[in-house]
């Protein structure tokens, strides 16, 4: 290995070491960016996902809210004739039968329906029937109907549908504490709630009993238990004991007013909008066989509970393993795992009787009549998360952007820092050999003055080529237009061509071999420009021709179908040729083969670039066919002058 290889070596070694840093450098940072962009994405999901569920939970606490005003304004309805009745925390012990019937005739007469707010919930049409069953006496109970209409009390035989409630009240009048827990299963005992951890604080309320009411769903009726009274008998001085038996106040509920009257009212009152409901609404009673009360639209039907979305138990949820089964089945399904708004159970007024499995709780069922109030929150969720992702995804491709422009400023910096370095080389060897010329020159020690002259003649040629790169090189990024297009004869333009390189050429050794096609069509273009065009491709093929003495430049017709043709003039080499790789990167300014740079052949990277932008500026193209080891074809495509002067007057 000679001095001059470790030299190139030395100087080539930083220059890659520097390539291969800068390398990892911007690796180091995609990676950083992309582990960050992650990161951002990740809690940009979480961030949605929890904003997403606070909506579905502020949505549905809102429906809940409304749910629950509607059930407060159905409790007022019911409880209205609680109030008329006016059995107190004593249970009557100090009222007649005549007292209740009293009370029930003044409260529905009509005249007393009027706007005060002492009867804002006055509806006589709501109760059916009001009787008091007598279940206190040694024999066989009585029912006696109270009729406000002839204002007496009458004795009625047990309505069938108040057989099955006339019986659990019998079997629960044997003391008030009983009575108080008539609503609880038979199989429960009164006291087992009280001490079940299991049971919810609803379930609790339940056992307080303070008003004593109790409903039946199944009738529908309310029931209250009172103590005896003769009636025009002095009532005793202290009241009567919580052991002695009870009777019954049963107000049987008109279902016919709830159902047609009560329920539309109140799904007006909270569930509609300005073009209507908002919601389907329905009320249905949820038991084995379940029963349909009402419904805003004719295709909301009780199987529409599980897809709905909220669905409020109206009296409450009822205790394991009794007739509210079906409703309890409900909440412990797997394919309800929801959130608590969807299925949840209003606060209880009314413990409500249990009295058979197939008697089901009254649900209140409500769907969005624009798709699941969830699916609208999703929706809008995945407009965002869209939207998100958009804005990640362009901020990503910014990023992506900036580093490859950045390291494309960088590459275009190392090229025109080597185009420098080339260009001051170029410059420097000319000058050094001329300095040395006519350093001889002025010692005397010239002998062959017609050598120093060529000399000097040559490399000063040398110079102001390489001028006239840079000049045209530097129009050519300006879009100056300093050319004049005429119809050039190709043969003078070779000939002119081969004048100017042939000195050049002969002492270099180099065979040019010139071969030009008979009767060739003039081109348009622009001497100078179509001279320099071919002076570059031919210091080309001498600078890189390798091994090889020879230099090919051919022009001939080219055909480009009937009725246009052109002119290509070819200039060949047997030299070292160009890989595939590097055949669309040889046209940009500055760039050199690493190839071309280890053999420490000298250049500008600049004479392929001006070519062809010269070659297009006068309407033409440049192409090239290039083998690594066999040489290379560059062509200079242009069309005729007639043809081109025809297309422009037509």
């Amino acid at each position: 290995m000679g001095p001059l290889d470790l030299q190139s070596r030395k100087l080539r070694t930083p220059h890659t070491s520097s390539k291969q840093s800068s390398l990892f450098f911007w690796v180091t940072v995609l990676i950083t960016i992309a582990v960050l962009l992650a990161i951002v994405g990740t809690l940009q999901y979480r961030w949605s996902t929890e904003i997403r569920r606070a909506a579905e939970v502020r949505l549905g606490g809102l429906l809940e809210s409304t749910m629950m005003k509607w059930h407060l304004d159905f409790y007022s309805e019911i409880s209205a004739v609680c109030t008329a009745l006016q059995i107190g925390p004593d249970s009557g012990a100090r009222d007649s039968r005549e007292d209740y019937l009293q009370r029930y005739t003044r409260w529905s007469r009509p005249a007393n329906n009027d706007d005060s707010m002492e009867n804002i919930y006055t509806n006589p049409e709501l109760v059916k029937d009001i009787y008091i069953w007598e279940t206190s006496t040694s024999g066989s109970p009585s029912l006696l109907r109270l009729n406000a209409d002839k204002e007496r009390i009458e004795r009625s035989p047990v309505p069938p549908d108040l057989q099955s409630l006339l019986a659990r009240l019998e079997k629960n009048s044997s003391s008030l504490r009983v009575a108080l827990h008539a609503w609880e299963q038979d199989e429960v005992p009164y006291q087992h709630h009280a001490r079940d951890e299991r049971l919810t604080p609803s379930h609790m309320l339940r056992g307080d009993a303070v008003a004593g009411w109790q409903f039946d769903e199944a009738v529908p009726a309310i029931v209250h238990p009172i103590f005896r009274h003769v009636s025009r008998r002095p009532l005793p001085a202290k009241a009567s004991s919580d052991d002695e038996p009870v009777d019954w106040v049963v107000a049987v509920l008109n279902l016919e007013t709830i159902e047609r009257r009560i329920l539309p009212g109140l799904a007006q009152r909270y569930f509609a909008g300005s073009r209507g409901l908002k919601y389907k609404v329905a009320v249905i009673t949820a038991g084995r066989t379940q029963r349909l009360l009402y419904s805003s639209d004719t295709d909301f039907v009780p199987r529409d509970v599980l897809t709905s979305d909220a669905v409020m138990n109206i009296f409450g949820s009822p205790l394991e393993g009794s007739g509210g089964q079906l409703w309890q089945t409900e909440i412990d399904s797997d394919t309800l795992k929801r959130e608590d708004w969807h299925r949840f159970s209003s606060p209880v007024w009314f413990p409500v009787i249990q009295r058979a499995s197939e008697n089901g709780p009254w649900l209140l069922v409500l769907r969005n009549r624009n798709g699941p109030l969830d699916g609208a929150v999703t929706k809008v969720w995945r407009g965002h998360m869209l939207t998100s992702g958009v804005v990640l995804l362009l901020l990503a491709t910014s990023v992506v952007l900036v580093v490859v422009s950045s390291r494309r400023a960088e590459a275009l910096a190392n090229l025109q820092m080597d185009f420098v370095t080339s260009v001051s080389h170029e410059l420097r060897t000319p000058l050094t050999a001329i300095l040395s010329v006519g350093q001889n020159i002025t010692d005397g020690f010239a002998s062959d003055l017609k050598l120093y002259g060529w000399l000097i003649t040559t490399q000063v040629r040398k110079e102001i080529d390489l001028v006239d790169q840079i000049l045209s090189f530097a129009s050519t990024k300006k879009g100056a237009k300093n050319y004049v297009l005429q119809p050039l004869d190709l043969t003078n333009v070779l000939d002119q061509v081969r004048r100017d390189t042939a000195t050049i050429f002969e002492r270099s050794g180099f065979t040019v071999d010139f071969e030009i096609a008979p009767s060739l069509p003039p081109i348009l273009g622009d001497l100078r420009f179509l001279c320099r065009c071919l002076q570059n491709l031919i210091g080309n093929a001498a600078k890189y021709s390798g091994q090889s003495r020879w230099i090919g430049v051919s022009a001939e017709l080219e055909e480009l179908g009937n009725p246009n043709e052109g002119v290509q003039i070819s200039v060949t080499d047997r030299g070292i040729g160009i890989r595939s790789s590097e055949l669309l990167q040889i046209f940009e300014p500055f760039y050199r083969s690493p190839s071309v740079l280890a053999a420490q052949v000298h250049g500008t990277g600049l004479g392929l670039s001006v070519t062809k932008h010269l070659a297009e500026a006068m309407g033409g193209r440049v192409s090239v066919l290039s083998e690594p080891g066999l040489g290379s074809v560059f062509t200079l495509h242009f069309r005729v002058a007639a043809a081109l002067e025809s297309e422009m007057v037509a």
